[in-house]
């Protein structure tokens, strides 16, 4: 529930940033080298309960690689660190928990946590943006803006799609987000449901744990032959995601535009027949799934690793989105309300581009600043 329009605000600041993962770090980053003061006129909120982002959220077992690379934040290597020389031995979560957690002192970037954002809705006067906060102790506190950076991210919205009969499977079900390890599988037969890299580690890692493992995908994998991404099918992939943001739709998967990085691991996995990917159910009944071949698969438990959708929930007072589930986004800003900027959208919508974006969104934040009257 929102707190009514004209009901009082608790701070003003000149920019609110939601979110701190990569996109909006980065974005923060930028900011304060453009002369504003974290804290004060710039404002950083995160819902989670730690640094890190959506990492910190990740399986236990995942560690850094081609298939799940991170990008250097900027001014991560002039404090003697990056990504390219980190443990990988270590979870994955733990180390960019750790990383994010110091360029956070290091910058002095005065992150907000745990501070969800239930609304962003414009002010009675319709001279800026009002950002409502919840702290994890229930208490509310509205923020005036004048730009409002919205980097919320995915995680908190993740997407499995409806099937005939699913209602009706007496398994488990679950999603990326509840997935924690390979173990709570043991001696099941367990369906993944999906084509990315989450899905592929998921059967990697319940090889030999699982008695049983199908994997279904909507359209068939790509195998990109290489340990790192091409750079034309990257190119490629932010290019359709700059134009479904362009035209509002639900932005596309990354991975579907740009194939999976075959790695050693993934290669030895593909050679033992654990990574073959079969054409998706077409229906579900309370023991497991039937195939397009009429097939009856049983499961013990169906992981959904289906992807996301960006989270936007708190922008609805707004009333951005599109007919087509979308927003309107060009260049990072959003068209049909100009306070308001979209970092880690569309285009930026991965590491090809999040970081890129950061710079380029605070220049755009700062002119646009530059162009309102002080209060």
């Amino acid at each position: 529930m929102t707190e009514p329009r004209d009901s009082p605000v608790d701070q003003r600041a000149r920019v609110v940033v939601i979110g701190a993962g990569q996109a909006g770090l980065s974005v923060g980053y930028h900011l304060r080298r453009l002369g504003l003061v974290p804290g004060d006129d710039l404002v950083i909120t995160d819902r989670a309960p730690s640094t890190g982002g959506a990492w910190q959220f990740r399986w236990e077992a995942l560690r850094l690689g081609a298939a799940h690379r991170v990008h250097d934040l900027p001014g991560m290597r002039a404090m003697g660190l990056q990504f390219d020389d980190a443990d990988r031995s270590r979870p994955a979560r733990d180390v960019v928990a750790e990383y994010y957690r110091r360029f956070e002192q290091h910058y002095d970037l005065r992150v907000r946590r745990p501070v969800a954002v239930t609304s962003v809705e414009r002010t009675g006067a319709d001279d800026g943006l009002c950002v409502t906060t919840r702290s994890a102790d229930g208490s509310v506190t509205r923020i005036a803006a004048d730009v409002v950076v919205n980097a919320s991210g995915t995680w908190g919205t993740p997407f499995v799609p409806w099937y005939p009969g699913r209602d009706a499977f007496r398994g488990r079900q679950l999603d990326t987000t509840e997935y924690r390890s390979a173990g709570e599988f043991a001696r099941q037969d367990v369906l993944v449901v999906g084509g990315g890299t989450s899905a592929i580690g998921f059967l990697l890692e319940l090889d030999g744990v699982a008695r049983s493992t199908r994997w279904f995908t909507r359209r068939p994998v790509v195998w990109a032959e290489s340990a790192a991404l091409d750079l034309e099918s990257a190119v490629a992939a932010v290019d359709e995601q700059d134009r479904a943001a362009r035209a509002g739709e639900v932005l596309p998967s990354i991975v579907s535009g740009t194939g999976v990085p075959v790695s050693r691991r993934i290669r030895a996995g593909i050679d033992r027949g654990v990574l073959r990917d079969e054409r998706v159910f077409t229906r579900m009944d309370e023991t497991g799934v039937v195939t397009a071949d009429g097939e009856h698969v049983h499961a013990d438990a169906v992981i959904w690793a289906t992807g996301f959708r960006a989270d936007l929930r708190h922008l609805a007072p707004l009333r951005l989105r599109t007919a087509a589930g979308g927003v309107v986004v060009e260049q990072g800003r959003s068209v049909d309300e100009p306070r308001l900027f979209m970092a880690g959208y569309g285009p930026q919508a991965s590491t090809i581009g999040a970081n890129r974006a950061g710079r380029v969104i605070a220049r755009q934040v700062v002119d646009a600043l530059a162009a309102l009257p002080r209060a």
